[in-house]
């Protein structure tokens, strides 16, 4: 059968001649949690993908972050496990840097037998929100950015993570060296190798900086008109950056917030909208006159945001981000060149206007952050929605105290299994595959008694 993706034999083939030292493919199905699972296949096997697409079990979706089955999703036994069909997406076939011997890697997209897409898979969820979009005359465009930590192997005495030492020279800082460019040469060889691996990828990485905390980093994607591609390039630079930092020595985390005393990592979605014509719709005549369009799609943003931050903060760990004064946001407010808002208009060319998109953690699913995101500015423009005052000066100070906002990662699960908007933005199969994962995780965390338990009651109650 034709490739429902829109992947192609002659792809493959073109690859294949191009890298006959190649000799393996690491094939990547992307689930709702964000991590990539599939199998490692031999070169004479990858043509047969193209022809045929990949036999894969249903239940590869429905496996919560450490890989056990989630039966609340109905993707395990209620359909015996069965087999549906992976394919390739296209432009995603690329060889992978400094590996021995030679690999390559593809990402893939689950589809029912007859070519149907499998709705509980997350980056159909976006497709689907994108063509929702094009037919009504309008055209996301978009990059994410990625921050991360670089930690060490070890963890110190008491059992907890370090940031890395310099892996050109071992020199160890501990200090937050924030915009520090001399900080920055002592990764020069795990970066280098990060933006050689990139290139190769096709993956249009951009700014390096070193961020807000030791040993946090950030690297920004080049803007794509094609938001889909935006959200494949996050997930395979994560991939690489993963990669790069294990075979320098140390461990790339994307936790969104490993480190108590300093600030967590975030995943800001830049985001604008091109009418039929290519003009952004966001971009003002006079600039500070805003157009209604930008003012609606951040209502949009803003009404939504309480009952989609199980979206943004999807895990335990997520929720301890969002402390004051952190650089993550705590309401939904907005605001212009400002970084204490939840959705910031960025300084500059109004004709590159956008809305930078700020309360999700990089821990989260860059395809579910922008279906989520792209469903709310589409909310906001159909029903006008008022984004209300602009927040000026400290947000934290000035933020508005929602009672129906989640406060904690048990509510904005009960806040998200009943939001028909997030229904709506994912579609009812991801909804309740997605939402009963996170009910699944949130009864280990909750039954599980930690080190921080014996510690403060051991001996005392």
């Amino acid at each position: 059968m034709n490739s429902p993706s829109g992947s192609t034999v002659d792809e493959a083939k073109a690859f294949l001649d191009s890298h006959p030292d190649i000799e393996a493919f690491d094939i990547l199905l992307t689930d709702t949690n964000g991590v990539g699972r599939g199998k490692i296949i031999r070169r004479h096997e990858l043509l047969s993908i193209y022809e045929g697409g990949r036999h894969m079990p249903i239940s590869i979706l429905g496996l919560d972050i450490t890989g056990e089955d989630v039966h609340e999703t109905g993707l395990i036994w209620d359909s015996g496990d069965g087999d549906l069909r992976a394919w390739p997406i296209p432009g995603t076939l690329k060889p992978l840097y400094g590996t021995d011997p030679a690999r390559g890697q593809v990402l893939l997209s689950m589809y029912h037998l007859d070519g149907q897409p499998m709705t509980s898979d997350p980056r159909h969820a976006l497709a689907r929100q994108i063509e929702a979009l094009a037919a009504r005359g309008l055209h996301p465009a978009g990059a994410f950015e990625l921050e991360f930590f670089l930690l060490k192997n070890e963890r110190d005495g008491e059992g907890r993570v370090q940031p890395a030492s310099a892996v050109l020279d071992g020199r160890s800082s501990g200090k937050t060296e924030v915009y520090s460019v001399d900080h920055l040469h002592g990764m020069e060889p795990l970066f280098s190798d990060i933006y050689a691996g990139a290139k190769m990828q096709g993956i249009p990485v951009e700014t390096l900086i070193s961020e807000y905390a030791p040993g946090q980093y950030e690297l920004t994607l080049h803007y794509r008109k094609d938001v889909l591609q935006a959200a494949d390039d996050l997930i395979l630079l994560k991939r690489l950056v993963r990669m790069q930092a294990r075979r320098h020595g140390v461990t790339a985390c994307f936790m969104a917030k490993p480190i108590e005393k300093y600030a967590g990592s975030g995943m800001h979605f830049h985001v604008s909208m091109l009418d039929a014509a290519g003009k952004n719709i966001f971009s003002e005549e006079v600039a500070g006159a805003w157009n209604p369009a930008i003012l609606n799609a951040i209502g949009g943003l803003a009404a939504t945001m309480p009952e989609s931050m199980l979206i943004f903060a999807p895990h335990a760990n997520s929720w301890r981000r969002f402390v004051a004064q952190s650089y993550a946001p705590l309401a939904p407010t907005w605001g212009v060149n400002n970084r204490s808002v939840a959705l910031r208009i960025p300084a500059g060319d109004v004709k590159n206007r956008r809305i930078e998109h700020r309360p999700a953690g990089v821990d989260a699913n860059p395809y579910l952050i922008a279906a989520t995101v792209l469903a709310a500015i589409a909310k906001g423009l159909d029903e006008k929605l008022d984004p209300g005052a602009e927040t000026t000066g400290n947000g934290y100070e000035s933020a508005p105290k929602l009672a129906d906002a989640p406060s904690d990662w048990r509510s904005a699960i009960e806040a998200a299994k009943a939001s028909s908007f997030l229904k709506q933005a994912l579609g009812e199969d991801l909804h309740r595959t997605f939402t009963a994962i996170k009910q699944a995780e949130y009864m280990r965390v909750a039954r599980t008694v930690s080190e921080l338990d014996y510690h403060l009651y051991l001996h005392e109650v």
